[in-house]
């Protein structure tokens, strides 16, 4: 689906039905050098389960146009301005990575529109260490692999989704360096590593924050360790799913994601 926000053509995936936006709706948030290729299987499933699915491509990403905007509160009101062209007044928002932060700060703008908030392989504070964002600046192609190698704990999907035998790392490999390839007006890799370092508002947002949060975590995620979530995880009072995996849990885990995002919406405020 595109549509217009601010301006830019936006681009959200609806997972193969048409947007119906009288569904419960459900949001689907990249993290960096992603796009919403990630979500595929989960957007799949909840769009022919009863829900209006939007899996976003974020500004400068994938195929939503304009510029990539300059901090995570800036991406949080963003959401909503999308939300706000599909139609929707509500809805569970699910970001992985720094795709998480931007759901926190859209849940805690706009408390009153969210109805969970899901936060897959995160952490708070996210810092990157001062070397990857160097490396980031000076040789964005070596930082890819760099983290690439960092966000998997195994090598081969489940026999289940995408399929039998597929290399999970060249899959993510093969998607960072075309989203790389595709902005030209600068380095996304450095530029989308840098808003997650410089994020400094969490607990703030957390704060405000009024629906059922949930964080799915792994639990050999080498970029966003599990205990770097603790703090945050207080303050929301959010209930942990830990599930066998590295930092891409999508792509090696499919069907426990599946299974801990199911139960989290399921999920009524305490």
């Amino acid at each position: 689906m595109k549509t217009i926000v601010k301006g830019h053509e936006a681009y959200a995936y609806t997972g193969g039905k048409p947007l119906d936006p009288t569904l419960p709706a459900l949001v689907f948030i990249h993290g960096a050098l992603n796009d919403h290729s990630v979500w595929t299987l989960l957007a799949r499933w909840f769009a022919h389960h009863g829900h209006a699915v939007l899996a976003v491509d974020l500004p400068g990403h994938g195929r939503s146009g304009g510029p990539a905007l300059s901090s995570i509160a800036e991406l949080g009101d963003w959401i909503w301005d999308l939300l706000d062209a599909a139609g929707i007044s509500r809805a569970a928002l699910v970001g992985h990575s720094m795709g998480s932060l931007i759901a926190l700060e859209a849940a805690a703008r706009q408390w009153e529109r969210a109805s969970h908030l899901l936060m897959v392989g995160t952490a708070y504070p996210m810092k990157v260490s001062e070397a990857l964002l160097n490396t980031a600046e000076a040789d964005p192609g070596k930082a890819i692999q760099m983290v690439n190698q960092f966000s998997f704990s195994s090598l081969a999907a489940k026999p289940s989704y995408p399929g039998p035998g597929a290399w999970l790392q060249g899959a993510e490999l093969a998607l960072k360096r075309r989203i790389q390839a595709k902005q030209t007006a600068l380095n996304l890799f450095a530029h989308d590593f840098r808003l997650c370092d410089a994020y400094d508002g969490g607990l703030e947002a957390a704060a405000r924050v009024t629906c059922p949060c949930d964080f799915i975590l792994g639990d050999r995620d080498q970029m966003t360790s599990p205990k770097q979530s603790r703090s945050l995880a207080e303050a929301l009072q959010a209930k942990i799913h830990l599930l066998p995996a590295g930092h891409s849990l999508m792509a090696e885990q499919p069907d426990l994601m599946l299974q801990a995002v199911r139960l989290a919406l399921a999920r009524q405020r305490d």
